[in-house]
């Protein structure tokens, strides 16, 4: 192969032949061979070229392809990072940093700037970095001002105050920074004047400062914190007017409406600036609902007590204060049963809420409570069981036992109530003779044995067992007593009526006084008697009035008759002479109707109603209008003319 190739490099060079083949040149050559010869060595030379030409195209093709690599192989990159920089070249610096200045980062950019920097000030490529140097210090500028508008004025500041002083960008980036602390103290300043008037309820004025973000030139106040001041603005006028109604709610003292007002002041959210009054709000109306449930454990109503606790919403934060409701409340449902077992067991349960619980002081006087009732149950028991027998003295002994139960104690009202069916069963006991031979003498009859029968029950004093008994007695035997007192006065009243003497009959019946038993029937008898009397009068006085017969006279009859008392026994005689009259009149009137009409009408008119005449009379009355109403004048009509 090698022989090939120096063969293909040096073509002036002939090849050393190998045996064979100088056989075949100086056999060709020098020398003529036979045909059969020739033959033998064409065969031999046409079986070795094949294989020469393959070896001579993979030797030429392989010596192309290292060529052609040799022409294309690229120089290395050179790896920044692990460069040695003290003994680095300056193309090796410019190359770096200006790779390191294209990632546009601060950081980066410093870094490239720190690269170049470091060459000598006389070096041949000083007005190139100084260049650079600039360029690259307006590049973190920009990123600062990047910063500065997405709203980290300290990280912006940070990265200006990092310009190389050196750069004419330095005391750009210095005017830079009071420029973006200028509009940052004026946009902190209107934020601010938007927060106080949110925090006064002031929208529209909020509204109007927030607004003014819009003209800085910065874009993370005249967006983002507009846009958050907007929000809170519109979020605490929400909250304002749910406050508004929870303010409603907590004037109440329902409990459903201070829940309410809880449940109103818990859909404020903690980022608004309402949050804090809403807290205030929630605590005031838990200290309400907790008041309230105190009071009901005072009056031991222990379902309105667990009806508050169990509806105290976590937001009120006071959960020891809602179990200690809760276990005293069933503590005491567990009382109020009255047994000894049932009282210990709430003691117990009382005692659990210690010292340093909130309500320790009300569980501390129910447990005193309930261990003085369990006292007074005992004497109750005590006493009740020495009065089982009845007897005078023993019913004085349980009084006095009982009355050792002060009035402070829970079963103080039970051991008066038994004190005072004790002492109505002495009295009874000591009292019931009296009335006994009271009815006794009353039994007997007559005025004296009713006067000794009141005598008698009269010493039952007020105030003892008896007394109301006694008294309804004395009522009754009073009564009797009066109605056989007076009857005389009545009979005799009647008698003197009876004969027509009725002044003398009232005058009788008037001396039975007001309050006694017949003294209503007396007043009954003297009213009737009286309007009897009054009837007389009347229905003679009419009569009286009648007498000269003109009109006038008659109808004045008519009205004096008919005032006569419908209760009267003359008033059925009034009745007639109304209706007599009545027809008199109508023949007068009409008497007078011959000759005026007038008058006759006038006449008729004096008829009242209600009189048999009445409706005959205004039949009249109208007939005779007819008569006097002028007939109406005929005008002729003149005759058409036929023309």
């Amino acid at each position: 192969v090698m022989r090939v190739a120096s063969n293909t490099h040096a073509p002036h060079s002939p090849p050393a032949p190998d045996t064979d083949d100088e056989e075949l040149v100086t056999s060709t050559v020098t020398e003529p061979k036979s045909s059969k010869g020739n033959r033998l060595g064409f065969f031999r030379f046409a079986l070795r070229w094949p294989w020469t030409f393959l070896l001579i195209m993979l030797v030429s093709g392989g010596v192309g392809l290292i060529a052609f690599a040799l022409l294309f192989k690229l120089p290395a990159v050179p790896n920044c990072p692990a460069t040695f920089w003290p003994t680095a070249s300056a193309s090796m610096r410019l190359y770096c940093a200006q790779l390191a200045a294209n990632k546009q980062t601060a950081e980066d950019l410093l870094k490239a700037i720190e690269l170049i920097e470091a060459l000598p000030q006389d070096h041949p490529l000083r007005e190139e970095i100084d260049s650079l140097t600039e360029q690259w210090s307006l590049d973190i500028l920009k990123i600062g001002e990047a910063k500065f508008q997405a709203g980290k004025l300290d990280e912006a500041k940070a990265i200006a105050n990092r310009i190389p002083t050196k750069s004419k960008a330095s005391k750009l980036g210095q005017a830079r920074i009071e420029r973006w602390q200028g509009i940052w103290a004026k946009a902190e300043g209107i934020y601010q004047k938007a927060e106080q008037q949110l925090r006064e309820s002031h929208w529209t004025v909020a509204f109007r400062e927030a607004v003014k973000l819009t003209s800085l030139d910065n874009k993370y106040w005249a967006a983002v914190k507009y846009d958050e001041i907007v929000d809170q603005i519109s979020i605490a006028r929400d909250d304002s007017q749910k406050l508004d109604k929870a303010r409603d709610f907590s004037q109440s003292n329902s409990v459903e409406d201070l829940l309410a007002a809880i449940k109103e002041a818990d859909k404020i959210s903690h980022k608004s600036y309402a949050y804090k009054e809403a807290q205030d709000l929630i605590a005031e109306a838990g200290k309400k609902l907790v008041e309230r449930a105190r009071n009901r454990l005072e009056r031991r109503d222990w379902q309105g007590v667990l009806e508050i606790a169990n509806k105290l919403p976590d937001s009120v934060k006071l959960p020891e204060v809602k179990s200690d409701l809760i276990a005293l409340a069933n503590a005491i449902s567990a009382a109020s049963s009255g047994t000894v077992s049932d009282l210990e067991s709430a003691i117990a349960a009382a005692k659990k809420v210690g010292s340093g619980r909130p309500l320790y002081n009300e569980a501390e006087a129910l447990s005193d409570r309930w261990q003085r009732e369990i006292d007074d149950l005992a004497r109750l028991d005590q006493a009740k069981t020495t009065a089982s027998s009845g007897l005078v003295p023993d019913l004085r002994d349980a009084i006095t036992e009982v009355e050792k139960i002060p009035k402070g104690n829970p079963r103080y009202s039970e051991a008066q109530a038994d004190a005072g069916r004790w002492q109505s069963k002495i009295e009874a006991t000591e009292d019931q003779p009296y009335l006994d031979r009271a009815k006794q003498i009353a039994s007997l009859g007559g005025a004296s044995g009713l006067q000794d029968a009141i005598q008698e029950a009269r010493r039952i004093t007020a105030g003892r067992a008896l007394y109301p008994q006694a008294q309804e007695k004395i009522r009754e035997w009073s009564s009797a007593l009066e109605k056989i007192e007076d009857q005389p006065y009545l009979d005799q009243a009647r008698t003197l009526a009876n004969s027509g003497s009725l002044p003398s009959a009232i005058t009788a019946a008037q001396q039975i006084k007001p309050g006694r038993a017949l003294s209503r029937e007396a007043q009954n008898n003297i009213r009737q008697w009286q309007a009897e009397i009054d009837g007389q009068q009347r229905l003679q006085e009419s009569y009286e009035t009648a007498t000269p017969g003109t009109p006038e006279a008659i109808s004045n009859a008519i009205r004096t008759a008919r005032g006569v008392p419908s209760a009267a026994k003359v008033r059925g005689d009034a009745v007639i002479a109304v209706n007599r009259w009545s027809y008199q009149l109508l023949a007068m009137a009409q008497d007078r109707s011959s000759f005026n009409v007038t008058e006759a009408i006038a006449i008729a008119k004096m008829i009242p109603s209600g009189t048999e005449a009445y409706q005959s009379a205004q039949a009249q009355i109208q007939e005779w209008q007819k008569g006097l109403e002028p007939i109406p004048e005929v005008i002729p009509i003149p005759p058409t003319d036929p023309q």
